[in-house]
C-alpha cells in the first residue's frame, strides 16, 4: 500500500455488513472500464432516480437554488434543480472513472487553463493553497490536474470506513498525498515544504469553525482556516475549477495568485473566499454539490431554511 495512505485493511471489512459496500464497489472496478459515453449515459439514467427518490437531497436543492437565484422564475429555478440531481448522478460515475480508470481516458479529453499560475509559484519556491469548491466534476479536476503536478487532498473520515479506505487507496496511485481534514499541522508543513495542497472551504462545518459572510448575498458560515492555514504555511493562494460539457470533455482552471491575501480582517478573508467560490459556481450553477446544507447555520435569531 501507498506510505500516505493513512488507512490500514482490517478483516472487519469481510464481515456481512460490508457485504454491500463490497458491491457497490465492484460495480464502480468495473464502472471504470467502460466508455465515458457510457458512463454519462448511466450516470444521467441515476440522476433520474435520484431527483425522484432521493426527495430530501431534492428538496436541499431546491431550497439552496431558491434562496441563491431569487431573480429566476419557478419554472428556471426548477432546470436548475432537475440539472444538479443529474450532474449528482454523473459525479457518481465519474468518481470510479477518476479514481480507477486510466488517465488516457482523460488526456484527450481536457483543457487545462492557468498552468503558469502553479510553474511561477513553483519557480518562486512556494507552495500553493489551492481553493476548489464541490462542483461535481471534482474527482476528474483532481485527475485531470495530477497530469501536470503533483498534489495533496484532503479527506474526511465517512461513517463506512471501508469506502474511505478504498477511495483513498485509489487516489493515491495518482495523487502525491492524503491528509486527513483536520490535520491542519500536516496541511502546513507540506506547505511549508513547497507542495500544491487542495482545499475545499465550500461547506457549513458549524457555528465554531466559521464566521459568518455573505455568499450568493446570504450570510453563510464559512470556515475561518483558509487565511490561517495560507498564512502559517507561507502559502500563495490559487483558485481551481472544473466543468464538463455534455459530452465529457472537461475544463480544469486555475486563476491567478489572490493578492493581499490574507488581511487581518477574518470577514473579508472569508467574504474574498466566498465570492471566488461563488463566481466558479455562476458559470455552471448545475453543476454544483446544491444537495448540500450550505445554510444549514444561521446567525442567531434567524430561522432556519430546510
Amino acid at each position: 500500500m501507498n506510505k500516505h495512505c493513512a488507512q490500514v485493511f482490517t478483516y472487519r471489512f469481510l464481515l456481512p455488513q460490508y457485504w454491500p459496500t463490497w458491491l457497490l464497489l465492484g460495480f464502480l472496478r468495473l464502472a471504470a472500464f467502460l466508455p465515458v459515453r457510457i458512463n454519462f449515459w448511466i450516470g444521467r439514467f441515476l440522476g433520474r432516480l435520484f431527483f425522484y427518490f432521493a426527495s430530501s437531497r431534492r428538496h436541499i436543492a431546491q431550497v439552496n437554488i431558491r434562496l441563491c437565484y431569487p431573480e429566476l422564475s419557478e419554472k428556471e429555478q426548477q432546470l436548475i434543480v432537475c440539472g444538479v440531481m443529474r450532474s449528482c448522478g454523473i459525479h457518481f460515475m465519474e468518481t470510479a472513472m477518476a479514481m480507477w480508470g486510466s488517465a488516457e481516458k482523460f488526456r484527450d479529453r481536457h483543457v487545462f487553463v492557468g498552468g503558469e499560475h502553479l510553474e511561477a509559484a513553483k519557480k518562486a519556491g512556494k507552495g500553493v493553497l489551492l481553493i476548489g469548491s464541490h462542483l461535481t466534476a471534482i474527482d476528474v479536476g483532481a485527475r485531470v490536474l495530477t497530469m501536470y503536478h503533483p498534489i495533496d487532498v484532503l479527506y474526511r473520515n465517512e461513517v463506512n470506513p471501508l469506502m474511505i479506505y478504498m477511495q483513498i487507496k485509489a487516489r493515491t496511485t495518482y495523487i502525491n498525498q492524503a491528509i486527513p481534514r483536520k490535520d491542519i499541522m500536516q496541511m502546513i508543513k507540506n506547505l511549508r515544504r513547497g507542495h500544491i495542497v487542495w482545499y475545499a472551504p465550500d461547506q457549513d462545518y458549524g457555528r465554531k469553525l466559521s464566521i459568518f459572510a455573505p455568499f450568493f448575498g446570504i450570510q453563510a458560515a464559512s470556515v475561518t482556516a483558509t487565511s490561517r492555514i495560507a498564512s502559517m504555511g507561507n502559502a500563495r493562494v490559487l483558485s481551481i475549477a472544473y466543468y464538463r460539457d455534455a459530452k465529457g470533455f472537461y475544463r480544469v482552471e486555475i486563476g491567478p495568485p489572490l493578492e493581499s491575501y490574507p488581511s487581518t480582517d477574518e470577514v473579508l478573508n472569508a467574504t474574498r473566499i466566498n465570492q471566488i467560490i461563488e463566481s466558479m459556481i455562476r458559470k455552471a450553477p448545475d453543476q454544483y454539490l446544491w444537495v448540500h446544507r450550505r445554510f444549514k447555520t444561521r446567525p442567531q435569531g434567524e430561522a432556519k431554511v430546510y
